[in-house]
């Protein structure tokens, strides 16, 4: 393990900023972590863990220590007749760790393929699509105090998960290194195994029935999820983009029969607590948003909920852009929507 001085990462963020790292440390163990932990440089500067640069926006050069988890592995714990338990280093991609689990016919997790980033960072904010969230399926995750090395698990509870939010995000946040995950999935290759595929939420019923698909399997929702995700989010390699930018904002029965009054279309998901959960990408395209370029970023054209850099964008011009946005959205609609990305 080597610690670099001034290292590039605009190859290590998919918005592809320019920026450099004071310090940079690419680990591939505990060990190697527990090492680095050792040094001068750990010590003495301010740490931010890098997972695969997909929920991350740089608005200037990083001073203090990057850390690149790179912990890969993935391996069965134990398993029962019906549902086996699955632990995932935290340095794997994510949709390669979902296509590990279709290929042995392991469900709970196929909604949420093409999902950019690596498994470390999918408890961190309860990463979540077309009606699954990293919550429905997580055991267990294991993680490194950052001040003492102490390996720590956390269970369910632990975590306190709500909407694209965990306990790493606030009570916990920068205090450690996430080194595995572990999720609950279903053995659909047992005959008494009870599963109900998730179909229903956005276009997955309509795009298998494109697909001629009627005999529901999670390696055909997962094909229909990702068919969707290309037609919808532009390929980070080819433009720079985090995905979506901000949260769906919830808000309460009154506004939203306020609201409704004055633009009948606008669509909701009611939620359990009562509140009703408004696309934040309808809001943002209500606004004008969608398609329009600033500068060197802009609204994508198919997707209002993701800012892209055209070529030359700085972090703080997509940040601005994202702060205009914010504040449109807030003046039309009374409605605050918040990043999804995290803000360096």
């Amino acid at each position: 393990m080597q610690i670099q001085e001034n290292k590039p990462l605009d190859k290590l963020n998919t918005f592809g900023l320019s920026v450099s790292a004071q310090y940079f440390a690419e680990v591939n163990s505990v060990d190697e972590f527990r090492e680095l932990m050792q040094t001068t440089v750990y010590k003495n500067n301010h740490k931010l863990i890098l997972g695969g640069g997909s929920n991350i926006l740089f608005t200037g050069e990083v001073n203090g220590l990057v850390v690149k988890n790179s912990i890969k592995g993935i391996s069965v714990v134990s398993e029962t007749e019906t549902e086996v338990i699955v632990k995932a280093n935290a340095g794997e991609l994510w949709h390669e760790f979902v296509l590990w689990c279709i290929e042995r016919n392991y469900a709970g997790i196929e909604n949420l393929s093409l999902i950019p980033g690596l498994v470390g960072a999918a408890p961190m904010q309860n990463i979540g699509a077309y009606g699954v969230e990293i919550k429905d399926v997580f055991q267990e995750l294991e993680a490194i105090d950052k001040e003492t090395g102490e390996l720590v698990k956390f269970n369910l509870n632990d975590c306190e998960f709500g909407y694209r939010e965990s306990v790493f995000k606030h009570k916990h946040k920068n205090k450690f290194f996430i080194t595995s995950v572990s999720f609950k999935l279903t053995k659909l290759s047992s005959p008494k195994a009870i599963y109900k595929f998730k179909t229903d939420y956005g276009d997955i019923k309509n795009t298998l029935s494109e697909m001629q698909v009627y005999d529901f399997s999670i390696k055909a929702v997962s094909d229909a999820v990702i068919k969707i995700r290309n037609s919808k989010l532009p390929n980070p390699k080819e433009l720079g983009n985090a995905g979506s930018f901000f949260k769906n904002p919830s808000i309460n029965k009154e506004l939203f029969e306020e609201l409704v009054l004055k633009y009948p279309v606008m669509p909701s998901f009611p939620q359990k607590d009562g509140s009703l959960k408004i696309p934040a990408g309808w809001l943002i395209e209500q606004c004008g948003w969608k398609g329009k370029v600033v500068g060197n970023t802009g609204s994508h054209k198919s997707q209002a909920l993701v800012l892209v850099n055209y070529g030359n964008a700085t972090g703080n011009e997509i940040w601005n852009l994202a702060l205009e946005i914010q504040k449109s959205v807030k003046e039309k609609f009374g409605i605050e929507i918040m990043p999804e990305v995290n803000v360096v």
